[in-house]
C-alpha cells in the first residue's frame, strides 16, 4: 500500500507542478485554486453547492486560467492516460510472454500505427477532418497486430517465439514502408513524420482526452481482470491448463487489449518508447510478480513517468520543446541495457 500511496502522491504533485510550469509560470496554489473554482461552478450549476471546495481563486495572470484549461490540463491528462495505457500493456505483454524484456511494440502495433499516420501525412487524406490521422493510426495499429497474431497461428495454436519472430519481421517491414513514405513526401511532410515518430503531446486537445480516456480506462480494467489467469500462466502453460486456464483464449484477449491500449497512445501522441518496458519491470522488482498488484501499480507508474517526461520535454530547453519519445528513450535505453546485463549475469553469460 505504501507504494500505491507514493505513486499517487507523486502523480498528483507532478500534475500540479507541471500545470504551472512553462513560459507562463503559475504557482501551485493558483493551479489548485483554479481547479477548485471550476469545480465549484460545476457543482453549483448542478444544484449541489454543498460539494463546493474552499480556496477557489483564479490565477493572478489574466491569461493564466485560459492557459491551464485550454492548453496544459488536456495535455497533462493525455500524458497520464497514455503513460498508464502503455505501462499496463507492457505488464500484460511480459506476463503473456513470460519475459521481462517484452513490450507492446513486439506485436507490431507501433509500426502499424506509424504507417497509418504517415499515409495521412504524405497523401493528404482529410475525409475525417482533424481525426483522420488518429483514426488511420488506430485502425492500422490494430490490423497490424491481428496480422501478426494470425500469421503466427498454426494448428489452432500460437507459440510465443513465433509471435515474437513474426512481430520482428512486421516491424522491419513497417520501417521500410515508413522510409518509403518519407522518401515520397516533401520537406514539410518529412519533418512532420520525423517529429511524429519521436512522439509529442504538443497540441493536445480535450477532444483527444475524450477519445483516449474511455478506451484506455476500459482497456486497463479489462487487463486487471486478467490478473489471475496471468498469475497461473506464470507457472507454465501445462500447469495453467490443468488449473482451468484457456491459454489460447487468454493470449488472444491479451494481444487485443495490448493492441487497443498501444494504438490509442500512438494515434494521439506518436511513438513513445520504453514506457511499457521500464515501468512494469521496475515495479515487478519492488512488488513481486503478482499481477493483481502489479497491473494497478503499473497504471499509476506509467502515468507518473510520462507526466514527468512531458514536464522535462517542455522545460529542459528554454523556449523550445523536446520530443517526449526522446526523453523516454534516454531513460529507457540505459535501463534496458542494465536489464540485459542483469539477465546475462543471472544466466552466467558473463562474470
Amino acid at each position: 500500500m505504501a507504494t500505491f500511496g507514493l505513486l499517487t502522491a507523486a502523480l498528483l504533485t507532478l500534475l500540479v507542478v507541471s500545470a504551472g510550469s512553462g513560459q507562463l509560470r503559475i504557482p501551485p496554489a493558483e493551479v489548485i485554486g483554479s481547479i477548485a473554482l471550476h469545480w465549484n461552478e460545476a457543482v453549483r450549476g448542478a444544484g449541489l453547492p454543498w460539494l463546493s471546495l474552499p480556496g477557489a481563486v483564479a490565477p493572478a495572470h489574466p491569461q493564466g486560467d485560459a492557459t491551464l484549461w485550454s492548453i496544459r490540463f488536456p495535455r497533462l491528462l493525455l500524458a497520464a492516460l497514455v503513460g498508464a495505457g502503455l505501462a499496463v500493456a507492457g505488464t500484460v505483454m511480459q506476463g503473456v510472454f513470460g519475459n521481462p524484456l517484452a513490450e507492446p511494440a513486439v506485436v507490431g502495433v507501433s509500426s502499424g500505427a506509424a504507417i497509418g499516420a504517415c499515409l495521412v501525412i504524405v497523401f493528404g487524406f482529410s475525409f475525417l477532418g482533424g481525426w483522420t490521422a488518429v483514426v488511420f493510426a488506430f485502425v492500422a495499429g490494430v490490423l497490424t497486430t491481428l496480422f501478426v497474431y494470425l500469421g503466427a497461428r498454426s494448428g489452432g495454436r500460437t507459440e510465443v517465439v513465433t509471435i515474437v519472430l513474426t512481430g520482428v519481421a512486421v516491424n522491419a517491414l513497417g520501417g521500410a514502408v515508413i522510409a518509403l513514405l518519407i522518401f515520397l513526401g516533401d520537406t514539410q511532410q518529412r519533418e512532420q513524420i520525423v517529429f511524429w515518430q519521436m512522439g509529442s503531446l504538443n497540441g493536445s486537445r480535450w477532444q483527444d482526452v475524450a477519445i483516449a480516456a474511455p478506451l484506455i480506462l476500459l482497456g486497463s480494467v479489462a487487463c486487471v481482470l486478467l490478473a489471475r489467469p496471468l498469475d497461473l500462466l506464470a507457472l507454465g502453460e501445462r500447469q495453467a491448463r490443468h488449473l482451468g486456464v484457456d491459454v489460447e483464449r487468454l493470449r488472444i484477449a491479451a494481444i487485443i487489449l495490448v493492441a487497443l491500449l498501444t494504438a490509442v497512445g500512438v494515434a494521439t501522441c506518436g511513438i513513445i518508447a520504453f514506457v511499457g518496458l521500464v515501468v512494469p519491470h521496475a515495479l515487478r522488482m519492488l512488488l513481486g510478480p503478482g499481477h493483481r498488484v502489479l497491473l494497478p501499480a503499473s497504471l499509476l507508474g506509467g502515468a507518473t513517468l510520462l507526466t514527468a517526461a512531458d514536464l522535462a520535454a517542455r522545460t529542459a530547453v528554454p523556449y523550445a520543446e523536446l520530443p517526449i519519445g526522446m526523453i523516454t528513450a534516454l531513460v529507457g535505453g540505459p535501463f534496458f541495457f542494465a536489464l540485459l546485463r542483469r539477465a546475462r549475469r543471472r544466466s552466467g553469460g558473463w562474470a
